[in-house]
């Protein structure tokens, strides 16, 4: 990796003195249709750090759809535009991507985590790198994190038979058997049910005594009140699924989840309290959108002042945000994996310790 890109705290004087061409940020956002919530969460983040950073900004709906990614690639085309940031929909970016891509134009992608969107950056020729985890993200960290915590533990590993539960399963089980780890028992959790008192028996007669179970809140929290029901001691972990909102039974205090973290815990506090001041709550996409325009800008400055593009610029290096460093590799993927274990104190996930 080149030399870290640290950015002063004078960066807003800096950028004043910058050309009006370099400060142009595009900014992709679904600000109509189902998604536009998430899109509006991306356009508050986005004008905050411009504000901040003393920059202009071309938003641009891109309706989470090819068609909307396709129009809007156009705009920042013709807006000239350094370097565009944002884009939660695969179908949005793949269309503006050769656009772009002719346009000389770079990517910072906010939320969009298929795998594909950098496997194929070399045959592509996409100028694109990722805040967002990639989708594998999950299963390696639930790999790396409790094949630790867990190597000398007897543990099973069940799904609820979705396309997503399934994958997660399963590449845990594979990636836990290619580390010399076998589970002592693996089933399904049908899902939806009032009880789980089949699922939890078998469990208890298997001797497992720790569960991951990539299954939906409600089911894990089912389980764990039926395992509990039996005299059945298991911890029990999940995905980042846990985090959704309680409905009817609560997980039992002690479950794990291996997941994101909450943004605002990791964010720079004297920002996050700015946005709580103006009755901002800075939830879901807001503040990676922030960071995603830091990076921008950084990226764009360091291509002006080497004469390189803004592609070159972003692989390899790492970048002041306000969640710390971030750096991406060649692929363009972020060189950290955000993913972390969290255990559920009866009312709000807690990050575990791992040191």
């Amino acid at each position: 990796m080149r030399p870290a890109l640290i950015i002063a705290a004078s960066l807003a004087a800096t950028l004043a003195q910058a050309s009006a061409a370099e400060q142009v940020i595009g900014v992709a956002a679904p600000l109509s249709g189902p998604s536009a919530l998430l899109g509006e969460q991306i356009r508050t983040g986005a004008e905050a750090a411009a504000r901040a950073l003393g920059l202009q900004l071309e938003v641009a709906d891109d309706s989470c759809t090819a068609e909307g990614g396709s129009k809007a690639a156009r705009t920042f085309a013709a807006a000239r535009v350094a370097v565009v940031t944002g884009f939660l929909c695969t179908e949005a970016i793949e269309a503006a991507l050769p656009i772009l891509k002719d346009a000389g134009i770079a990517v910072i992608a906010t939320g969009v985590r298929t795998n594909s969107l950098t496997d194929r950056r070399q045959r592509t020729g996409w100028p694109v790198v990722r805040f967002a985890p990639r989708a594998d993200d999950e299963v390696e960290a639930a790999s790396a994190i409790l094949g630790r915590a867990w190597r000398d533990e007897l543990f099973a590993i069940v799904d609820d038979g979705t396309i997503y539960s399934r994958e997660l399963a399963e590449g845990l089980r594979i990636s836990f058997e290619q580390s010399g780890l076998k589970p002592a028992f693996i089933d399904a959790l049908r899902p939806q049910l009032d009880n789980q008192i089949g699922l939890a028996g078998r469990l208890r007669k298997s001797g497992a005594t720790h569960v991951f179970a990539a299954a939906d809140r409600p089911d894990v929290a089912i389980l764990a009140r039926d395992a509990a029901e039996i005299g059945y001691q298991v911890t029990i972990s999940g995905g980042e699924v846990l985090r959704a909102p309680s409905e009817g039974v609560d997980l039992a205090p002690g479950t794990l989840m291996v997941g994101l973290p909450e943004w605002a815990e990791i964010a720079d506090p004297a920002l996050v309290e700015s946005f709580r001041k103006q009755k901002i709550e800075p939830e879901g996409y807001v503040l990676p959108a922030y960071a995603g325009v830091e990076i921008a800008v950084q990226a764009a400055r360091a291509a002006a002042a080497t004469g390189s593009d803004v592609i070159s610029a972003l692989d390899g290096e790492e970048f002041s945000t306000i969640f710390g460093p971030v750096g991406f590799d060649e692929k363009g993927d972020r060189t950290d994996n955000p993913y972390r274990l969290y255990r559920y104190d009866g009312g709000a996930f807690i990050e575990v310790d791992q040191q």
